[in-house]
């Protein structure tokens, strides 16, 4: 089964420096339908303006991961993790037993386009932690690259879930193809572009719950980007 989430549908954010559209329910914007899938728990996709940002703010009991579209975002955080990133670069972390972090565009130029994840943690307390990693780009355009994953497996950021996020970078007539382990399921985020799912047109910003179906075929119908959960 596919149920899609259209990018239309979802809530939204508007701040003037912020423009926010929020997958599932988050801050102000609240639906019980969209509470979240599986352990993914918030998907923002959020355009910051040049030189603003969030101020310093707390979290806790959530691994939370940003991907950078356009631009520079600049993180620091209670833990001493901080740094700068880019298009190309995943960063994750982990709130654990208490964080307080900031996120600011990096450019005072320039507006900065990312994705905020949350995802909740297979245990609360945890010791938090920080990490940011480069994927590889090449990898991207020829098949799925692991951007974090439970344990960190295969080298990627360390996550305290039974969760898998992979990327892929497709053209026109492009396809991937991801096996989905019987008992498991998928959430897939159309971060840029426009592809097929399983035969489902979706366009930039469209997600959807897969579940109880063997595998997901990807066909790309121009440039496109996606970010796929496989899910326990």
């Amino acid at each position: 089964m596919i149920s899609e989430r259209k990018a239309k549908d979802r809530g939204r954010t508007d701040w003037g420096w912020l423009d926010s559209r929020h997958t599932f329910s988050f801050g102000e914007y609240f639906d019980q339908r969209q509470m979240g899938f599986r352990s993914l728990r918030v998907i923002n996709d959020d355009r910051v303006q040049a030189g603003a940002g969030f101020g310093t703010h707390g979290h806790r009991d959530m691994e939370i991961l940003s991907y950078v579209l356009e631009g520079a975002l600049e993180h620091k955080d209670s833990t001493g993790g901080g740094g700068v990133i880019r298009p190309g670069e995943i960063q994750f972390m982990r709130a654990g037993t208490g964080v307080t972090h900031s996120e600011h565009n990096a450019s005072k130029t320039e507006p900065v386009h990312f994705l905020q994840i949350w995802i909740v943690p297979d245990a609360r307390g945890l010791a938090p932690r920080y990490d940011q990693q480069t994927f590889d780009a090449k990898a991207a355009h020829e098949g799925f690259v692991r951007l974090a994953a439970q344990g960190g497996e295969g080298g990627a950021i360390e996550l305290h879930q039974d969760v898998a996020l992979w990327m892929t970078r497709l053209g026109a007539g492009d396809t991937r193809v991801h096996a989905l382990a019987p008992g498991r399921h998928a959430w897939l985020h159309v971060a840029r572009g426009s592809l097929a799912l399983n035969g489902h047109a979706l366009e930039e910003g469209d997600g959807a719950a897969v579940s109880g179906e063997p595998q997901l075929e990807l066909s790309g119908k121009g440039e496109a980007e996606a970010l796929l959960f496989d899910l326990g």
